[in-house]
């Protein structure tokens, strides 16, 4: 689900017009509701901007409470809509309004909204810089429908109205996210450098710099600023996101979700943010979690995106049908441009799900080259939201492994009482290891899989979980699953560690030597002459090596 990944870091923004037009207090509160948006606190913002609506229903504090359900992770375009169509109601001149109706249209992929913001701006006359401001944004926010030259345009001409009295420290720093949106950096981090000293909160800005770092792959700066953010506001909610991607792309599965934990501490309840939280747990292979917060929200947001992760945790539980069902879901309801390479290639896997049970012959055929197709798709696009060679691999050997099929398996007492202590803490690895082992000397293989899999989530870069799971696929009767696991195992482990793991090396390598014999001959070559290298004296590899070299 890589366009789940995407950091979306928010960009702040400051009623400069409500604050000419409004008395003091409400100015403050236009600006609390506004830094409740910067901080991933949208339900907080909402009651701020509706409270606000109460006292003095404007067309510019209807603009507010419309922008804020344009600004958060997922986009609610029909109560924006509603709230500037409310705000016209009372000014039909209202330039803000008119620019939050077309970013709307653009958010949903129409493009002719830039030139129906350009034309606002004209109209405008340019004299505000809060609504060239604010047209710039609407430029900005969304990742693939946007205009960052047009956008750059407004904002310094918005910096040189505004620069009469004092420039706000957000118009540099959505300057800098329309240059991020060109690819070019060296602009973006001079933009941001401009907005430091004038910022309040710090943290946001040290935070979209250390985002920028990440996005040129320059990971130690960028975790460098991640950390400056949450020393200078340990409770900036956006920080804590950010360093939830710093270590999920370095597999640092269990700081991830000490991350999103934190994250959710100092976000808001918002459906919406929640949703967001349950699609970065779900990146960072926290299923549990991740369908725990679903399912207290399903019902509460309107997003189709809801649909989508439902299908993912459904896949993963074997449940292929009720999958597919959640998919279709997405698919119609959603913007096409939503669709990604990786919704296709969970709809093949699905495909080959229902494929292994489907009786007739015909239908049968149909969904398995209906999943190659679609796998294809993702491979294609090099998406790796999921490792789908391995997803095959599971689904023809019998199927996904979940909780439910470990649970109907062999079980003991130790098995019970580890299981407990997993329960109580997810990245206990200690107890995850002895569980594994209880499953696998209990033969409970199913059990044992997930278990290990479990530790490869925590422990990417330990070798010894990736061959426990060849094995135990082996045992469970999936050879093709067992292969990729040995592989992994093989991949991964360190020259240093070379010689403390010949023994598992030379059996790994025949493994995959003797499950290859009869579909690639000269792979099992490679191989058998690989563990035989590692120890000339192993029996079974010295009997394949003739067989297969006659």
């Amino acid at each position: 689900m890589k366009d789940i990944m995407i950091m979306n870091v928010k960009k702040i923004a400051f009623g400069a017009a409500v604050v000419f037009f409004a008395n003091f207090a409400s100015a403050q509160t236009v600006q609390d509701g506004i830094n409740s948006i910067d901080s991933d606190k949208f339900a907080q913002a909402k009651t701020n901007f509706t409270d606000m609506i109460a006292k003095a229903p404007t067309a510019e504090n209807y603009f507010y409470l419309g922008n804020t359900f344009l600004r958060q992770g997922e986009p609610d375009f029909s109560k924006a809509t509603e709230s500037f169509n409310k705000g016209l109601a009372l000014d039909a001149k209202s330039y803000l309004n008119k620019i939050g109706l077309a970013a709307v249209k653009l958010g949903k992929g129409d493009k002719g909204a830039i030139a129906e913001i350009q034309k606002i701006v004209t109209d405008s006359r340019e004299k505000d810089a809060e609504v060239m401001f604010r047209a710039a944004e609407a430029l900005t926010l969304f990742e693939k429908n946007n205009s960052p030259d047009l956008a750059i345009q407004f904002l310094n001409k918005a910096i040189e109205r505004a620069a009469k009295k004092e420039v706000p420290a957000h118009y540099y720093y959505t300057l800098g996210d329309a240059y991020r949106l060109k690819k070019i950096p060296g602009d973006a981090m001079s933009a941001y450098d401009k907005a430091l000293p004038l910022a309040k909160n710090k943290a946001s800005v040290y935070t979209r710099i250390g985002t920028l770092w990440m996005a040129a792959q320059q990971w130690k700066q960028a975790k460098e600023s991640i950390d400056k953010a949450i020393a200078t506001d340990a409770t900036y909610a956006p920080a804590y996101k950010a360093l939830a991607a710093y270590d999920i792309k370095y597999q640092e599965n269990a700081k991830a979700t000490q991350d999103l934990i934190n994250y959710t501490k100092y976000a808001d309840e918002d459906p919406y943010t929640q949703l967001e939280i349950a699609k970065l747990y779900f990146t960072n292979e926290d299923y549990a979690n991740s369908k725990m917060i679903l399912d207290k929200i399903f019902d509460k947001v309107d997003d189709p995106i809801k649909f989508k992760l439902r299908a993912y945790q459904l896949y993963a539980d074997g449940k292929y049908a009720e999958a597919k069902q959640s998919m279709d879901s997405f698919v119609s309801q959603a913007e096409k441009s939503r669709v990604q390479p990786a919704d296709q290639g969970l709809l093949g896997l699905i495909a080959a799900g229902l494929a292994k049970d489907e009786k007739d012959a015909a239908k049968k055929t149909a969904l398995m080259t209906e999943a190659q197709q679609k796998v294809a798709i993702a491979k294609g696009a090099k998406d790796e939201t999921l490792k789908w060679d391995m997803e095959l691999a599971k689904i023809a050997g019998g199927g996904a492994v979940s909780q439910g099929s470990a649970d109907t398996g062999p079980t003991n007492p130790t098995i019970e009482g580890l299981k407990q202590k997993v329960a109580a803490n997810a990245q206990d690895t200690d107890s995850l290891f002895k569980l594994a082992t209880a499953y696998q000397d209990a033969k409970n293989w199913n059990g044992a899989i997930l278990t290990w899999q479990k530790m490869s989530t925590l422990l990417p870069d330990w070798a010894p979980a990736y061959y426990s799971q060849g094995y135990s696929y082996q045992q469970a009767g999936n050879n093709d699953a067992a292969k990729i696991a040995y592989e992994k195992f093989i991949s991964t482990v360190k020259p240093a560690d070379m010689e403390a793991n010949k023994q598992t090396l030379a059996y790994a390598y025949f493994a995959v030597a003797y499950m290859n014999k009869d579909s690639d001959l000269a792979k099992a070559k490679d191989y058998v002459a690989k563990s035989l290298q590692l120890d000339p004296t192993y029996q079974d590899a010295v009997k394949l090596n003739g067989e297969i070299n006659k």
